[in-house]
């Protein structure tokens, strides 16, 4: 066991400890996958990451560091918040990118590319969307979880499961007022092995352009033992702007507001850029920084 440096972040807020908490553990070089599993049960938060020297090489000079993202549950291929917040943290730590204003992760994904400037109408760090695998809900499949929300038939206008390395079913529903009432059973949740993301839109947030469109969202996640409710959620959100985009639910850009139905103000804006690859743009604030002993 030997000191490794270590931080704490708050992603996707305007301000700390309104959005998605992230362990980050900057030298993971030489822990197991069993360390680094054990490690994400003893922080009990939604991801703890490890970054690691990069593999993944490429044309462009490849990947700037290489992350192991981890639930307390198990290993994920990607995740949103995690891949911001670590970003952040790598950076506070001197990390240097290959290219100034773009830093390229490696995941079990692939390589994700991350923007620093505030090019394109972005502000603070922003994610490329990665590629989405998305199909039909059957209807049997969700009238199941709609009774496992304690919803109607009604309620919902469409579902899709979104898969982009983490696996949602995304549910828009017919207006706002529909997300509060909501109330998730966790048992035939997990029987269903659905994680849910409710979605309607909203009107416009404070400090947002008044022409652009507000989703509201809730993001209802397994858990190695029940459900948790996300705060704010990158891979979902990214799923959720990448549908509804295409089938013409909403334009981009727009405002996302999560994390209401547990007291907390996740804030992230997608946009897309002229090529029309989207982007998950939120804050990022550093909150414990020292060492940690694995």
């Amino acid at each position: 066991m030997q000191p490794r440096r270590f931080a704490q972040l708050d992603v996707f807020a305007h301000h700390a400890l309104q959005g998605n908490a992230l362990a980050v553990v900057l030298d993971g070089e030489g822990l197991s996958a069993a360390a680094m599993l054990n490690f994400a049960r003893w922080t009990n938060l939604s991801e703890t990451t490890f970054v690691l020297p990069p593999t993944a090489e490429g044309a462009d000079g490849g990947a700037d560091y290489r992350l192991r993202i981890f639930t307390p549950a198990g290993e994920l291929a990607f995740a949103g918040h995690p891949t911001l917040g670590s970003c952040q943290a790598w950076l506070n730590a001197g990390g240097t990118p290959r290219q100034a204003q773009r830093v390229v992760q490696e995941c079990a994904k692939g390589l994700v590319s991350i923007q620093r400037s505030a090019a394109a109408g972005l502000e603070g760090l922003a994610f490329a969307a990665p590629p989405l695998q998305r199909s039909e809900v059957p209807a049997g499949v969700q009238a199941q979880v709609l009774a496992a929300l304690a919803l109607q038939a009604d309620d919902l206008v469409a579902a899709q499961w979104l898969d982009n390395g983490s696996r949602w079913m995304g549910l828009l529903m017919r207006d706002i007022e529909v997300l509060p009432r909501a109330q998730p059973n966790a048992a035939a949740l997990r029987a269903l092995g659905v994680k849910a993301g409710l979605c309607a839109l909203h009107r416009p947030c404070s400090g947002t352009i008044a022409a652009e469109p507000v989703l509201e969202v809730r993001g209802i996640t397994l858990t190695a033992h029940g459900i948790a409710e996300d705060p704010a959620t990158g891979s979902l959100n990214a799923s959720l702007a990448q549908w509804l985009s295409a089938v013409g639910h909403i334009a981009l850009p727009y405002c996302v507001q999560q994390g209401a139905a547990i007291g907390r103000a996740g804030r992230m804006r997608l946009v897309a850029d002229a090529q029309g690859q989207i982007w998950v743009q939120g804050r990022v604030h550093s909150v414990v920084t020292g060492h940690v002993v694995l």
